[in-house]
């Protein structure tokens, strides 16, 4: 755990996953000093040329003027460099944000003898102060000539309030060849994504079209990066970035049809998955990892929305925190989600066990068993709402005092 980290999650995995090297990624960090704190806090991660490149984008509209350029880039396919500030998001800066944005793709683009669309830029941190121009021209000189660093420190330095790394990798075949996905993501409250999630970047050395590339992020996001929420707020620089360096030397992907394309696709949903729910782990204050099904409804998109009401619910957060069976606040998420359900149909569940069916409690309910459940630091929450066959699985954790302690001393 890096310093200045908090307490570790309880619910973080053991240790940070070995990770491969990506044939075309280089990652170095600096300290640009965005806080007064003694880490890292500037990546610079280069690119080898011909680096294709996707994203999805928070659908805040008080955004960064980071993720405004970076939708504009992400048109063009092509990346050779990706710049992560932490300490400071550089949102609702105006005119200046924006400058200071510019300014770092274009002092990376001279080092780099490329177009400055090519070089990505994310912040992240408090909202509504100017990125420090000094500051973020330095601390890119820095990491320019820094030593290339693991894909562990990379995941540090990127975080604020997380309490540890997070990582993921899985491989595919394609053809002939045998090509790897990695990725690293910060993120641990204000997380309700909607297009994306917190700053995720994921890498590949497949050869993909962009167009391919693309169409594959958007796909893996939704039941993944947008399934998944801490406490309902959607984040101004919300950034998902994958790259494809192409170094595999695969035989170049650019439809579904070709072969192996399923196969990539399949391990980039599995660590854009894993990500999401490290996330989840480490939501601020969390003690508990909270899978919520909703099954019976009348299209998986309604499921959806009643599955979120239900994770997002402070009542039903909290009462899981406290380890308290009281699914009535269950039953209330469900009905005021603005979802079509009738309370006559709709049945309840805590792991696998059931405590209402047909709007009423079960006959001869025990709760033992199910208190027994919410005792442990991974829960499981079902509604059937006898309608359909929309289904939808979101992720959450509860909401204990270590969410708002932190949040009430973040500025400090």
């Amino acid at each position: 755990m890096r310093p200045g980290m908090t307490t570790r999650s309880p619910l973080a995995p053991a240790t940070f996953p070995d990770l491969p090297e990506i044939a075309g990624v280089t990652r170095r960090v600096a300290r640009a000093r965005y806080k007064d704190w003694d880490r890292c806090d500037l990546t610079f991660i280069e690119l080898a040329p011909g680096t294709a490149v996707a994203g999805v984008f928070t659908r805040n509209v008080c955004c960064s003027s980071e993720v405004e350029l970076g939708r504009e880039q992400v048109k063009r396919g092509a990346a050779r460099a990706l710049v992560v500030n932490a300490g400071n998001s550089n949102a609702f800066t105006g005119y200046r944000g924006r400058e200071a944005v510019e300014a770092i793709m274009a002092q990376v683009a001279g080092h780099l003898g490329c177009d400055a669309s090519e070089v990505f830029v994310s912040s992240t941190g408090v909202i509504g102060v100017p990125l420090p121009k000094d500051k973020a021209r330095a601390g890119v000189a820095a990491a320019l000539t820094a030593e290339p660093c693991s894909w562990e420190v990379a995941a540090e330095t990127i975080g604020t309030t997380d309490t540890f790394a997070k990582g993921s990798t899985a491989s595919a075949i394609v053809g002939d060849r045998t090509v790897h996905v990695a990725g690293i993501v910060k993120g641990s409250g204000m997380i309700a994504p909607d297009m994306a999630t917190m700053l995720g970047y994921i890498f590949t050395d497949a050869a993909v079209a962009p167009a391919l590339l693309q169409a594959m992020l958007n796909e893996a996001t939704g039941g993944t990066f947008n399934s998944i929420t801490v406490d309902s707020d959607t984040s101004t620089s919300d950034t998902v970035l994958l790259f494809a360096t192409g170094q595999a030397g695969n035989a170049m992907l650019a439809s579904r049809d070709d072969p192996g394309a399923d196969a990539l696709y399949a391990a980039i949903r599995e660590v854009a998955l894993d990500l999401a729910h490290q996330v989840v782990r480490d939501g601020e204050g969390a003690s508990k990892f909270i899978e919520v099904q909703v099954t019976g409804a009348v299209s998986d998109a309604s499921a959806r929305r009643v599955a979120l009401s239900i994770a997002n619910s402070p009542l039903v957060k909290t009462a899981i925190a406290g380890e308290d069976a009281n699914w009535g606040r269950v039953v209330m998420a469900v009905g005021k989600a603005g979802e079509p359900a009738d309370r006559d149909r709709l049945a309840i569940r805590f792991g696998d066990h059931w405590v209402a069916k047909d709007g009423l409690p079960v006959e001869g309910y025990d709760e033992a068993p199910v208190a027994a459940h919410l005792k442990g630091q991974a829960i499981r929450v079902g509604a059937d709402l006898g309608l359909g066959e929309g289904r939808a699985t979101v992720w959450t954790c509860d909401l204990t005092h270590g969410y708002i302690s932190i949040n009430a001393d973040y500025r400090s």
